[in-house]
């Protein structure tokens, strides 16, 4: 059975430190909200359901020590872990007595963070032990190696294996992910946060020791495989066999209804929102009693418009199709008599206005009492691959597509308003947005968003799905860049098919670049810099890997820091030149010295170009791209 996801509410003033934790918690599979004060994080408790609360006890407007005794008065009975600065006794006897039910310090490690917040899930039942799993077993196994999740314990046969966290936790994410390769900077994401993350160094050597005590503990075969230039990923077990004969009809046959997705989720999906297209529907049965007496005031107008333009993108996703185009029809309608003057005042509906505003509403009335029309799936992966960012206010709509969207293969968030998306983005980047134009609570439209978008992002790829369909808003779209324009209303089956499309134009012909630096910051902020053009980056800090990790992923242009100990940026560059495969790979050099001398040096060892420190954006992009382009023009930096 497919288990809800955990939601947690972030309540955290401090920006960095709240999208770092923010960063680590989705990266272990929980869904965040963020709040930067008290009343903000008030309000959303109070409207949603979370399963547990993470709260820094000094923010601003209502610090945490008294949001949590409000809410603990309103009988809120979801966990509460405090964050703090201060771990005086006065203090967290003032957190305890307000309610809390754990405490801990900043600056905090991940581990320690995630083990707390385990802790109280299990405690508050809002996770059964041994949820974090894949499925509903307890236990991991490879080969004869056994990891009990409940019990923390690690056992080869009857021998217990001790391991310390950072061990058990590499163990842990290996064995839940088997099929996956991770790079040490995915690693460090999982299990640290920025602040305490070691070097890349030091993931080599926890592996190490995981491997070694593992090996002593009876584990006759090797777990771990390195994956050269890539990193680390679990090996086939050894005990891995081919099902029965017998058993294989029926594993084929679910494994087929599961990509096909699950029908009694949608169901339930439009369940729990006819009640919501009722009163929607209502507020037009409102409105349309209003418009035959010749009293419809603006309030009642501008919700029925809203609700109109909701049911139009929602229905047909439901079944309804005929629904979506009564409902569209009602909202043209209504747009057609919007204010224009000063005061507000709607001009009047005509006779013939009249008679096709009644027939709609009196339509949409009928289409909820009908069968709903079955809807075709395509059959897609069962593993999640691509990021998808969905911005629309139609709470029906993104629910029915969060409920298909994992038998497809894609994590789908859901953002309801520009700022929200704005919130999503600043933790992570998807792989692609799906955005309205109109938001009719919101001062601002899509239009804004895209915007903003061409601009820090400008190859990420957007579809743009909205019920507008001028020739002004589809120049609009145009110029900014996005990759379609998806007509409302349209199926949830339509609409996976033009985010496929989309990812699949976007995927070919990627770029990809190594950056060689022994300095971790350096590194980062190169890949900063070139991330958002779409290039693929491979980061190295040891020169002394150079080699291994260029043959392994053959990259279309090197960035070498000029000055590292053991090996330098020069002599890796003639290195490459020397070689008669690799000769004429573009490379770049980052140096401080600007010098005749030096500069000198690096163009006899083989540069093509260089780059000064400080590294600015704008320079170390435009010389990149320059030099991948006039090297094999199909390639398309940017398209990811």
């Amino acid at each position: 059975m497919k288990k809800s996801p955990i939601k947690i509410l972030l309540v955290e003033d401090d920006t960095l430190l709240s999208a770092t934790l923010a960063k680590v918690l989705e990266a272990n599979d929980y869904t965040i909200d963020r709040a930067s004060d008290g009343e903000e994080g008030l309000d959303l408790a109070t409207l949603i359901e979370y399963d547990l609360i993470l709260l820094d006890v000094q923010v601003p407007k209502l610090d945490g020590i008294s949001l949590c005794r409000q809410l603990r008065s309103q009988n809120y009975r979801k966990p509460i872990l405090l964050l703090t600065a201060n771990d005086s006794d006065a203090d967290v006897v003032a957190g305890f007595d307000a309610g809390a039910d754990d405490y801990i310090n900043k600056p905090c490690g991940t581990e320690v963070l995630l083990a707390r917040i385990r802790t109280l899930l299990r405690r508050s039942k809002a996770v059964s032990p041994g949820s974090f799993a894949i499925d509903s077993s307890t236990t991991l196994t490879w080969g004869n190696l056994c990891l009990d999740m409940d019990s923390g314990r690690v056992n080869c046969g009857e021998q217990l294996i001790s391991l310390t966290v950072t061990e058990y936790n590499l163990l842990d994410l290996f064995m839940r992910n088997p099929d996956r390769i991770f790079s040490r900077s995915a690693i460090l994401d999982r299990l640290w946060g920025f602040e305490d993350a070691p070097t890349d160094r030091a993931i080599n050597t926890h592996i190490k020791d995981l491997r070694k005590k593992l090996k002593a503990g009876g584990l006759s075969a090797e777990i771990i495989e390195t994956v050269y230039g890539m990193g680390y990923r679990l090996k086939p077990s050894p005990q891995a066999e081919p099902l029965p004969a017998n058993n294989s009809d029926t594993d084929s046959s679910q494994k087929q209804k599961s990509r096909a997705g699950d029908p009694s989720a949608i169901d339930k999906v439009l369940e729990r929102f006819r009640g919501v297209f009722q009163q929607q529907i209502a507020v037009l049965s409102s409105a349309r009693t209003a418009v035959k007496s010749g009293s419809l005031e603006v309030e009642l107008y501008q919700a029925a418009k809203n609700e109109a333009h909701k049911l139009a993108g929602s229905m047909a996703s439901f079944g309804y199709p005929e629904g979506s185009k009564l409902a569209r029809a009602a909202e043209h309608l209504l747009i057609s008599i919007s204010p224009v003057n000063p005061c507000g005042v709607l001009r009047p509906f005509t006779l013939e206005e009249i008679t096709r505003f009644s027939a709609a509403v009196t339509g949409l009335e009928q289409e909820l009492g009908k069968p709903t029309v079955t809807l075709t799936s395509s059959a897609a992966p069962s593993i999640l691959s691509n990021r998808v960012l969905v911005v629309d206010d139609d709470a029906a709509l993104t629910e029915r597509l969060q409920a298909e969207s994992e038998t497809r293969g894609f994590r789908m968030k859901i953002a309801p308003n520009v700022a929200a998306a704005r919130s999503r983005l600043a933790m992570s980047m998807p792989d692609l947005i799906l955005i309205d134009l109109s938001f009719p609570d919101a001062e601002e439209d899509g239009l804004t968003l895209l915007r903003e978008l061409n601009e820090r992002s400008p190859n990420l790829p957007v579809i743009v799905f909205t019920g507008r369909d001028s020739l002004g808003d589809r120049l609009a779209v145009s110029r900014l860049g996005a990759k379609q324009f998806l007509q409302k209303p349209a199926t949830t089956d339509q609409i996976f098919q033009a985010i496929s499309r989309s990812l699949t134009k976007t995927q070919s012909l990627q770029a990809k670049v190594l950056i060689v630096d022994d300095d971790p910051a350096i590194l980062a902020h190169i890949s900063a810099l070139l991330t958002p053009w779409g290039l693929d980056v491979v980061k190295l800090t040891d020169p002394q890997g150079f080699w291994e990790v260029l043959i392994a992923t053959s990259p279309n242009l090197v960035i070498l820091d000029l000055e590292m100990p053991q090996i330098s940026g020069l002599e890796l560059c003639q290195v490459v030149r020397q070689d008669t495969q690799w000769g004429d790979l573009p490379i770049l050099v980052v140096t401080a010295h600007t010098d005749a001398g030096s500069l000198s040096q690096a163009f006899q060892a083989g540069a093509d170009d260089f780059i000064t420190k400080p590294v600015l954006g704008p320079e170390l992009v435009t010389r990149v791209l320059s030099r991948i382009k006039r090297t094999d023009p199909r390639l398309k930096p940017g398209n990811t």
